[in-house]
C-alpha cells in the first residue's frame, strides 16, 4: 500500500523565533541557506509522494506566493486554518475532512529533513502497513539531537510509546496518521497531543525510531548556532 498525500504543517506563528519571524513565516526561514519549506517539500518529492496540502495562518500570503514563484512539479493544494488558527490537529484536520484517503503523512517544516531520512520513511510506512496500525510517529533518542535542551516526549519499547517522569525519545515532527483516529473528536480547535494522550491511555500510540541526527530549528539560540 502507498500513502498519497503529505501534510505540511505551516500555520504558527514562530513565536520563539521572533524578532526574525515578524516579517517572515518560520517555514520560509534559511538555515545554512536551506529554506525550510524548499526542504521539506523536496524531501516528499524524494520518497515518491506528489500530492501535498499545506495549511496556513500566520503570514500565509507569503507561503503561498512562495509556492507559486517556484513551479514545483507537485500538486500543491494550501488551505487556511480560517479566522482563527486550529493549533496542530485542528489544523491536520481541517486539511483531511474533505478528503477521500485514509493514510497521511504529516511533517513539520522545521525540522531539517535529508536524504538519510528516505531509508527510515520507507522502513516506518512498511511497518505501519504490516502492523495495520492508525498511527505512527518518527521518534529519535535524545543524544541524536543538535538541540540537547530537550527534555524528551516518550520512552519507546517494542514500536509502542509511552510516557513517565524521565522520557528518552523525542519526536521528529514526521507522523503517519489514518482518518479514523480523529472519529471521535468533536472540536475543531485542538492539538495533535491531545488524540495521542488519548492513545497512550489505550496504549495504542506507536513509534519508530530514527537513527539519525536530528536537528530541529527550535528557537533564536539554534538558528544562530545553525548559521
Amino acid at each position: 500500500m502507498k500513502i498519497k498525500t503529505a501534510l505540511i504543517l505551516c500555520a504558527g506563528f514562530g513565536k520563539r523565533l521572533m524578532p526574525l519571524t515578524n516579517d517572515v513565516p518560520k517555514p520560509l526561514l534559511n538555515v545554512n541557506n536551506i529554506n525550510l519549506l524548499d526542504n521539506t517539500l523536496k524531501f516528499v518529492q524524494s520518497i515518491g509522494i506528489n500530492k501535498l496540502k499545506i495549511n496556513t495562518f500566520y503570514l500565509g500570503e507569503q507561503i503561498k506566493r512562495f509556492i507559486d514563484n517556484q513551479n514545483y512539479s507537485l500538486n500543491i493544494d494550501i488551505i487556511s486554518d480560517g479566522k482563527k488558527i486550529l493549533n496542530t490537529g485542528g489544523g491536520i484536520y481541517n486539511l483531511i475532512k474533505d478528503s477521500e484517503e485514509e493514510h497521511f503523512l504529516i511533517l513539520n517544516p522545521d525540522t531539517l529533513w535529508n536524504s538519510q531520512y528516505i531509508k527510515t520513511f520507507d522502513e516506518m510506512k512498511e511497518l505501519y502497513f504490516r502492523n495495520k496500525i492508525k498511527n505512527l510517529l518518527m521518534v529519535v533518542k535524545k543524544n541524536r539531537s543538535f538541540d540537547t535542551r530537550f527534555k524528551g516526549d516518550f520512552n519507546l519499547k517494542e514500536n509502542k510509546l509511552s510516557k513517565s517522569h524521565e522520557n528518552d525519545f523525542i519526536y521528529t515532527g514526521c507522523q503517519i496518521l489514518n482518518r479514523q483516529i480523529f472519529k471521535i473528536n468533536k472540536k475543531k480547535i485542538f492539538s495533535i497531543s491531545e488524540i495521542w494522550d488519548d492513545l497512550l491511555i489505550k496504549k495504542e500510540l506507536y513509534g519508530y525510531e530514527s537513527l539519525n541526527k536530528f536537528v530541529h530549528l527550535t528557537d533564536i539560540e539554534i538558528f544562530k548556532k545553525l548559521n
